[in-house]
């Protein structure tokens, strides 16, 4: 291959960092991927060694100039978050990352921090958001009351973007969106952090100077270039959290657009130019100046498919596809609420779980498959009708992630929502838009148009509206069995 002006984008994700080298057109010219998983050293704790992020970026990096001779001239980054990261002023991490809203072990600071800050209303009126499992301060307070040695030594507060960003550069920054994602300590009217509550949560730690997702942050240095062979000076952008950056790399984040992520959690987010607000979605600053956000976000989707394809010791996911397109709409009676990991959005309750109604002895693994996929369709609506109900106005839905592969996913949550949705050329996600962050002037409709729609099958109208409606009902019917039973100790999920 001849040699080309390149530009390199990684992603961190829950369970890959994923790489692209892209040409200046769009064109992928290669890709690499390298799983990892999180760590369970307690229920509720979900967390990732930061180091494990580098190594695997080096190595990606290291393989995608391998394979394609060219000229990087950029580098975008992405990753997981809202994460907490704290180091020494050295940057060397004093503990674990914690990740984001599917770590629920600060219920007990959210609650406290609450009060403390006047209540729901006086921190969303400020910040976007109500405190949630998602929000970055609660989870400083638990460190600060649980690891008081750890804390008294932290200095620097990265994600997973950051983190990249930081060993490919030495920059220490966080951008705008990151920012607003750090409940209660970033003010999104003012778009900078609300220095009183931010000095009482982050105590120890020097507050990252805040940039924009596409802003340069620096070059790649000496150092860094040896590890991953990028060329020395290099020039990095700052990146953002991957559902932002997925929502950039298929060209949805103009005024009236939604995103729809499917991935290992499902997410949305819709773009305004009003900073709305929702009890129980998150407002948040855009990742272009001028754009403000409500986002919401399931604590799983994929999970439960990849967890109910290894219970089942399944042939494939094509087979069981093929099994859950049989079992047609309603999956036979069965009705499921895909609160595996509890729920962020919109029922915010890291204590619900998981229900499976309707079973019988005539179920099969494709009703099953199925139900699973009806399930997480579900969750989308009922955010969709929080995101309309707090002032959103959807124009257009665009699809993104692994998940829309195969096609009955997608076709199920259009059936469900009654809402068609775009799918693009290219659905490999945050790393490429990451690519597009760094290349700062492409037009993303010629890197990356969209070349089919999904419309909903008006067959099937009748028969999920009655079930969405007994989805609605069946949360609050089964909760205070769900906490009792998520009350009940459980051993350490790790020896």
């Amino acid at each position: 291959m001849s040699n080309t002006a390149t530009i390199v984008g990684i992603d961190v994700g829950t369970s890959s960092t994923k790489g692209v080298l892209v040409a200046l057109d769009g064109t992928i010219l290669a890709s690499a991927t390298r799983a990892h998983e999180v760590r369970h050293p307690r229920p509720g704790h979900v967390e990732m060694d930061a180091g494990i992020w580098w190594d695997e970026a080096v190595s990606i990096i290291r393989e995608l100039l391998s394979v394609a001779h060219s000229e990087v001239t950029a580098v975008g980054v992405s990753g997981m978050g809202p994460c907490v990261v704290i180091t020494d002023e050295a940057g060397t991490p004093l503990r674990p990352g914690i990740l984001y809203g599917v770590d629920t072990r600060a219920t007990a600071q959210i609650a406290r921090l609450t009060a403390q800050l006047g209540g729901a209303g006086p921190i969303r009126e400020r910040t976007g958001s109500a405190l949630s499992t998602q929000s970055v301060g609660p989870k400083l307070a638990w460190l600060a009351e649980h690891e008081p040695d750890q804390w008294a030594r932290a200095r620097r507060l990265f994600m997973p973007a950051t983190w990249l960003g930081w060993q490919l550069t030495g920059a220490y920054y966080l951008d705008q969106h990151s920012a607003s994602q750090c409940t209660p300590m970033y003010d999104t009217a003012a778009q900078d952090w609300h220095r009183p509550w931010a000095a009482d949560l982050a105590g120890p730690l020097e507050l990252p100077p805040l940039v924009w997702p596409a802003d340069v942050v620096g070059t790649v240095t000496a150092v860094a270039a040896a590890q991953t062979g990028l060329p020395a000076g290099t020039p990095v952008v700052a990146g953002t959290i991957d559902a932002w950056t997925e929502a950039v790399s298929v060209g949805a984040q103009r005024l009236g657009d939604l995103m729809l992520m499917y991935g290992t959690t499902m997410f949305l987010v819709h773009t305004t130019e009003v900073r709305n607000t929702s009890p129980v979605l998150w407002g948040t600053t855009g990742a272009f100046p001028g754009t403000r956000n409500l986002a919401a976000g399931m604590a799983t989707s994929g999970a439960i498919t990849t967890w109910l394809h290894d219970l089942l010791g399944a042939p494939g996911y094509p087979q069981l596809l093929q099994e859950a397109a049989a079992s047609g709409p309603g999956a036979r009676g069965l009705l499921m609420l895909p609160y595996f990991a509890g729920e962020r959005t919109p029922i915010a309750d890291p204590d619900a779980r998981g229900v499976i109604a309707g079973l019988t002895l005539r179920h099969t693994r494709g009703d099953l498959y199925r139900a699973v996929l009806e399930a997480t369709a579900f969750g989308v609506r009922h955010n969709i009708e929080e995101l309309e109900r707090a002032g959103g106005r959807i124009e257009r839905i665009v699809a993104v992630g692994g998940g829309t592969q195969g096609g009955l996913w997608a076709q199920i949550v259009s059936d469900v929502t009654g809402m068609a949705q775009l799918m693009p050329e290219k659905t490999i996600g945050a790393s490429y838009g990451a690519a597009y962050l760094a290349a700062r002037t492409a037009d993303i409709d010629r890197w990356n148009p969209n070349v089919a729609t999904v419309q909903p099958d008006p067959r099937t109208a009748e028969t999920y509206e009655r079930l969405f409606r007994l989805y609605l009902d069946l949360y609050p019917a089964t909760a205070a069995i769900a906490h009792t039973l998520a009350s009940t100790p459980a051993p350490s999920e790790e020896p």
